[in-house]
């Protein structure tokens, strides 16, 4: 499997671009995941990313989009963000990825006022339509598991469900082990997404507060739930570090060699990476 990193950890600390996805390579990721949004970037930033991440010889594998708005109970927001992820979906075409990473958000009003079934109806439809618009750019859609309460989807019965109600073959999971450990999923539950997960996120946690820390820093047991992807037996999985807000942005080259030297060797020993 190959290790990428999301570079949100860059921008969040101030990075520009080119210098992001340089460090990227130099630290010795084999890919790396874009979390940028093409209403707000213009044609030349777009040229840059992908220009750049040419140049370092690093393969963009997945765009990631959060899309509240496609449950929202107002029909043009929904529109509008329909759109929005179609922008996505081109983008992510453009750079060459393989999935676009797609978060749904929480249900409104603590599931009053709005039913949580219709709710989630207007989730599974939105997301089977642009399942298909995914599939005819030759890509997948990854849904996130949150780890929130409120959160659509918020463990792996939740996601289960879910991809049964879209069943169609561009839509999958994302699998992000801390979020996992957060919503006290363990690792035998990945079974039942056999054959569904198309992309995997990794970072640590307190156990309480969600944290985006490196490997190492928490107290989530990786081990265990990297066995448990290993045997879902999909080699082409990729595995990005997903780092936010660090707590020293001048240091921020430390943290994600940090994370990338723990994430390295836990891969090694998980027989995912050589």
């Amino acid at each position: 499997m190959k290790l990428g990193l999301i570079n949100s950890a860059w921008v969040q600390a101030g990075r520009g671009t080119a210098f992001g996805i340089r460090k990227t390579k130099e630290i010795g990721f084999d890919s790396i995941d874009i979390f940028a949004d093409p209403l707000d970037l213009d044609a030349d930033e777009k040229r840059l990313i992908k220009h750049e991440c040419d140049l370092a010889g690093l393969p963009i594998v997945s765009v990631a989009c959060v899309a509240v708005g496609l449950i929202d109970f107002n029909p043009s927001v929904q529109r509008f963000h329909v759109e929005r992820v179609r922008a996505y979906l081109d983008m992510a075409s453009d750079f060459g990825a393989r999935n676009l990473l797609l978060v749904l958000g929480e249900y409104i009003w603590q599931k009053e006022v709005i039913p949580a079934a219709e709710q989630w109806a207007t989730g599974v439809s939105h997301v089977r339509t642009l399942g298909q618009d995914a599939a005819e750019r030759g890509l997948e859609i990854a849904l996130e598991l949150e780890p929130f309460q409120l959160s659509l989807l918020n463990d792996v019965p939740s996601m289960s469900r879910f991809l049964g109600d879209v069943d169609h073959p561009a839509v999958k999971a994302n699998l992000d082990i801390s979020h996992l450990a957060l919503a006290h999923q363990p690792a035998g539950s990945l079974e039942a997404l056999r054959g569904q997960v198309a992309h995997v996120h990794i970072s640590d946690c307190d156990g309480v507060v969600h944290g985006d820390l490196p490997p190492g820093r928490g107290v989530v047991d990786f081990p265990l739930y990297l066995e448990a992807i290993k045997a879902l037996g999909d080699d082409d999985l990729t595995i990005s570090i997903e780092l936010e807000y660090s707590p020293d942005p001048e240091r921020i080259e430390e943290w994600v060699a940090e994370a990338y030297n723990k994430t390295a060797a836990l891969m090694h020993a998980a027989g995912l990476r050589g």
